[in-house]
């Protein structure tokens, strides 16, 4: 399965949402490639910060080529993520042509609601060319107990693709992990971050075996 990871909004948690799930993945027994499709290639400097053997090996492609690519790249793999880049839009719509689902992070403001908008429209544009696309939001950024971390998900009702049940909350562990080239699931993979991460993971990938999805 290919999962782009997109938002044309920046500071959303793209990249670090897009590396757990790699490793989320990696750590069930999958074999993991994550493609850094961002030209900014965030994704590519955490996994030059590492120390010791790569969790899983990470690619820099910031072309707007992905699409036509990924059957190459991706071969021999069990899952490809891309972590997919914000405001360039010939590169994010290859990213999401090149994508069997897309999740969009979003964090719990309205701000992030509203810019919502921007890649929906790009998502809807490409699913005229690619007839079985699925597009999910996934709640990033959390902020436990507290009114608009509950309220998010009827503000993003309003747009075609549903929310995860499953969501992330703003954690320490997050930081600490990336700044040392790991995940959170290295970090303590019996951890909170790493079970919601696990979660949402998990449905992600059972997401496109729904028969209800529509």
């Amino acid at each position: 399965m290919i999962i782009g990871v997109l938002n044309q909004k920046g500071g959303v948690g793209k990249t670090t949402l897009a590396i757990n799930i790699a490793s989320s993945l990696s750590h069930g027994g999958a074999k993991v490639l994550l493609i850094d499709a961002d030209p900014q290639g965030s994704a590519l400097d955490w996994a030059a910060s590492r120390e010791g053997d790569p969790l899983f090996p990470v690619v820099g492609l910031p072309r707007a080529t992905i699409h036509r690519e990924i059957d190459g790249i991706g071969s021999g793999y069990d899952h490809v993520v891309i972590d997919g880049p914000p405001r360039v839009t010939d590169l994010a719509r290859s990213a999401i042509m090149a994508s069997d689902i897309v999740v969009i992070p979003v964090q719990p403001s309205p701000y992030d609601v509203w810019s919502a908008q921007e890649v929906v429209e790009l998502i809807e544009e490409a699913s005229v060319f690619k007839e079985k696309l699925f597009s999910v939001f996934a709640v990033n950024r959390k902020i436990a107990k507290t009114a608009i971390g509950r309220d998010v998900n009827e503000a993003l009702s309003k747009y075609p693709f549903p929310t995860l049940s499953a969501s992330v909350t703003q954690r320490v562990a997050f930081a600490e992990s990336a700044a040392a080239g790991q995940s959170v699931h290295e970090l303590d993979a019996t951890g909170p971050a790493a079970r919601e991460i696990d979660a949402l993971t998990a449905e992600i990938i059972n997401y496109t075996e729904m028969p209800t999805y529509e």
